[in-house]
């Protein structure tokens, strides 16, 4: 069988994008596994399959993403602005994309566009916590770790740090799967620099290091605000470039998104 798909990336976190009606009928979570696969598939952080809403009147598609190890998962901020990008490409929506995820509806709107290349702000939403995981206690291999411990769509866990001069992705693996998280967790590594800015490096759930999280990005810069560690609008310093963040009741996370390449997977 032969997949369509479309590669994009937000600040270099990569996805694939298929038409819904494109992709086999089952066996998705190992579908995605293999088309993500960086050295026998095509290689990407995560597979959506998007569905065209029709004549639904409040949103443009509806998005179903696969992480990289074929576990589901219910949103990506960067992933959700490539599937933005994906729609105006084919000629869906308009100066403001709406998107129906995991999550719930999702508005981006168009800050600028040059050709496959676009920047896009959208509506995060309003994250959640409990007071008592705002510096949470976690107890790991090598002695118990303070962390925060939030909700943006999907879950969170911070980790406040000084530097990365550790081996801060093998702590990030072991968090990830922490007993604490039974659907497990995005985890993120914050050096806050200033009042309006921080440093992150992220491992995410199902996918490992990634150069960039949308949806990290935003808990990370909301639990330095919750810590009085900074205040909006902040800049997020991703390994695959910066993001920005300001809040007025919800946090509204600006960054780019390219389509890069086209074609298709043979599925065997």
């Amino acid at each position: 069988m032969r997949i369509p798909f479309t590669k994009a990336h937000g600040a270099r976190n990569d996805f694939l994008l298929t038409w819904a009606n494109e992709a086999p009928l089952e066996n998705l979570p190992s579908v995605a596994e293999a088309i993500c696969d960086r050295h026998s598939g095509i290689g990407a952080d995560g597979w959506m399959l998007v569905t065209p809403a029709g004549p639904e009147p409040d949103h443009h598609a509806v998005i179903r993403l696969f992480n990289a190890d074929g576990s589901e998962a219910e949103i990506s901020g960067n992933g959700t602005r490539c599937a933005a990008a994906f729609l105006l490409d084919s000629g869906l929506g308009a100066e403001t994309v709406r998107i129906l995820t995991g999550a719930g509806l999702k508005e981006l709107r168009v800050g600028n566009r040059d050709g496959l290349r676009y920047l896009f702000e959208m509506d995060m939403g309003r994250p959640s916590w409990k007071p008592e995981e705002l510096r949470f206690p976690l107890p790991l291999s090598t002695g118990t770790l303070e962390v925060t411990i939030l909700d943006v769509g999907n879950p969170q866990c911070a980790v406040f740090v000084e530097d990365f001069e550790f081996d801060w992705r093998k702590t990030g693996a072991e968090i990830e799967r922490h007993p604490q998280f039974p659907k497990r967790t995005n985890v993120s590594f914050v050096r806050p620099l200033d009042r309006h800015s921080i440093e992150v490096r992220f491992y995410e759930r199902g996918a490992g290091e990634t150069m960039s999280s949308g949806t990290g990005s935003t808990g990370a810069a909301w639990a330095a605000a919750l810590r009085g560690l900074v205040e909006s609008p902040v800049r997020i310093l991703t390994a695959g470039g910066p993001l920005d963040a300001r809040w007025d009741g919800s946090v509204y996370l600006t960054g780019p998104a390219e389509i890069v390449a086209g074609g298709e997977f043979y599925l065997d």
